[in-house]
């Protein structure tokens, strides 16, 4: 009872102001519209009308009736509940409807009870109202949130393209009181476009006036507002930016927008990925379809940051069952969860076990099935590898050999392994154990009617374990950020283009394939490093320093994504290629990889040796 009460006396204070702003609306309605109809002719309105009585004595006497209903009116519309400063046409709209039954209930009771007022009048009494009343809160909302925004500090930005998508920044950060940002000038390439005006804000210059305009006007912020431009001129655009210590954010696409995917307000910060300087991948999703859906699939280390894209798109794409395999419950819990809340229909089953577990391998394999295999299961960090190197024999070597043996054994259709540039001219023991695993699924697709093949490609952005990740903690930390090389290159993907080309990879697989991704330009981590400093808010060298601690153990300054015996041949899709793999003996390579079993599983401190016999391409780094 005590919080209605509160709740009541709360909404009186809300509403009371706005009661007592439309009383004297009302008023000041009434005399005006009389003014209006006599022509602003003072000494007629005083003079006695029909009545005998003065027209303005009569207005008087019925200005409480128009009081009474105005209110009343007003009160049936919800107009004193409706929340002004979000107000827009439609709540104008309402208020046009309440002043006409206003004037219907005015005329109706100027003809009861025979009050002398001209008949025009009650028509402008009307007018009146609806345009006072409705221009009276429609000005509280404007001055409302102009308070608001002069009370609040804000920041200025700049704005880049003065396109539709430009003004539609332009009017979110105007209309919306919560908006910190104030637009002080635009950026845009059409030369016609510059000195003129969008929505008040000036064109002032084309891309290469970004760094003399951000310091002119001391811009904080700059929106990159061209949703469609091509991956060439966006890059040069934002390296122009990032010459700045501005703080830059983009736009969603024009095809999101349209779709209703995000909205204006979900301007998103610019990412690493916005600069890599190629086109986004793409894919043929009904090639990718037709190859999944109705199957029953096993994704190996589904909870990895590989693995769980794989389960991701795989869902997406109506599987008739799938298996999660992961040795971290964790992780697989997470995913799990994931695709059960977006996919509730899914019939999906989550294993826990090691692929190094030929009994759980192969258990699996005789009760689920499956008919694709994604083997993304493996000990994947280099340096960490280079110290245990008898592990990732044990688990990418062997736990490759079972899943390949248990997919033979079952009958599956295909197995795709998941690969890496790094198993070309391996340095590394991890590169040198993904090459072997390559080797074991070229040397069992000549013997099984399963279809192998390995899908070869590079780092993946934001994946477990990858720069990126260290990176952002650094710089949140403050420094400082770690980078073993300053010449060290690396080939760059997005986790969810890596696992859509391995998807459309197993649709083109006939067997025996090394399929290799296009990964675009090799980008250098010193600038990688540097452009995530700039994209924080920070300036490298001077707010967050950049540290070169050497090539960590089994490290190149640039990884290849091909052997060079090999060559390469096209896929439909032009950032596929197959690359011819080095013919071997097959039968010796079973052979010395059984001999390898034993030093593996001994701990051996000499399994380099067996290593390189079996992998002629491999010659271990010493730094």
């Amino acid at each position: 009872m005590q919080k209605k009460r509160e709740q009541y006396q709360i909404d009186t204070l809300h509403t009371l102001p706005i009661v007592l702003l439309d009383i004297l609306l009302v008023i000041s309605a009434n005399f005006l519209a009389l003014l209006i109809r006599f022509d602003f002719e003072i000494q007629t309105m005083l003079r006695a009308g029909p009545s005998g009585r003065p027209f303005i004595q009569t207005v008087l006497a019925f200005i409480p009736l128009s009081i009474i209903c105005t209110i009343a009116a007003f009160s049936v519309f919800k107009l004193y509940s409706t929340l002004w400063e979000f107000a827009g046409y439609r709540e104008l709209f309402r208020v046009a409807f309440a002043a006409a039954a206003v004037s219907i209930v005015q005329f109706a009771i100027m003809s009861i009870f025979r009050y002398p007022i001209p008949r025009s009048f009650p028509f402008f009494t009307t007018l009146l109202i609806a345009v006072f009343c409705g221009g009276g809160r429609i000005l509280l909302r404007v001055l409302s949130t102009n308070i608001q925004k002069s009370r609040r500090e804000r920041i200025p930005t700049m704005i880049i393209g003065a396109g539709k998508t430009g003004a539609m920044v332009l009017r979110e950060f105007e209309s919306n009181q919560h908006s910190k940002n104030k637009p002080v000038c635009i950026i845009d390439d059409d030369q016609h476009k510059i000195g003129s005006y969008l929505n008040g804000i000036k064109v002032v210059g084309d891309r290469y006036t970004i760094p003399k305009f951000a310091e002119k006007y001391k811009i904080e912020d700059i929106v990159f507002a061209i949703p469609e431009i091509d991956t060439k001129a966006k890059k040069e655009i934002l390296d122009l930016c990032q010459t700045t210590s501005c703080h830059l954010k983009i736009m969603p696409s024009l095809y999101q927008l349209a779709n209703g995917e995000v909205s204006v307000q979900k301007i998103r910060d610019v990412m690493v990925e916005d600069l890599l300087g190629r086109e986004a991948v793409k894919v043929n999703t009904a090639e990718i379809s037709n190859y999944v859906c109705g199957k029953r699939i096993l994704v190996t280390g589904g909870g990895g940051s590989i693995g769980s894209e794989l389960c991701r798109q795989i869902a997406h794409n109506a599987p008739e069952c799938l298996i999660i395999f992961d040795i971290y419950e964790n992780n697989a819990y997470d995913i799990q969860q994931e695709l059960q809340r977006e996919y509730p229909g899914i019939n999906l089953v989550t294993l826990i076990g090691s692929v190094r577990d030929e009994k759980r391998v192969d258990d699996i394999f005789k009760t689920y099935r499956p008919e694709i295999v994604y083997h993304a299961a493996a000990h994947k960090h280099v340096p960490l590898m280079e110290t245990s190197p008898f592990e990732a024999i044990k688990n990418n070597v062997f736990g490759t050999l079972n899943v390949a043996r248990a997919a033979d054994r079952h009958k599956a259709e295909a197995m795709v392994l998941i690969s890496t540039d790094k198993a070309v001219n391996p340095t590394n023991v991890m590169g040198a154990t993904k090459r072997i695993c390559e080797m074991i699924v070229q040397t069992l697709d000549r013997q099984s009617d399963t279809r192998y093949v390995a899908v070869r490609f590079g780092n993946v952005l934001g994946s477990n374990g990858s720069v990126i990740p260290l990176f952002r903690k650094q710089i949140a930390e403050g420094g400082p950020v770690t980078v073993t090389h300053k010449d060290i290159i690396r080939f760059f993907m997005t986790i969810p283009e890596a696992v859509s080309l391995v998807l459309q990879a197993g649709a083109y697989a006939k067997g025996g394939e090394i399929f290799v991704l296009d990964m675009g330009q090799p980008v250098k981590i010193d600038d990688l490093a540097r452009n995530m400093i700039r994209l924080s808010g920070f300036k490298p060298d001077e707010d967050i320093p950049i540290v070169y601690t050497g090539l960590r153990p089994g490290e190149k300054l640039y990884e290849e994504i091909l052997m060079a015996e090999e060559g390469l041949d096209k896929t439909p899709n032009n950032l596929i290629y197959i690359g011819h793999p080095n013919d071997f003996d097959y039968d010796e390579f079973l052979n010395k990889l059984e001999e390898l079993r034993a030093p593996a599983m001994a701990n051996s401190p000499d399994i380099r040796k067996n290593i390189a016999e079996i992998v002629s391409t491999y010659h271990e780094r010493r730094n």
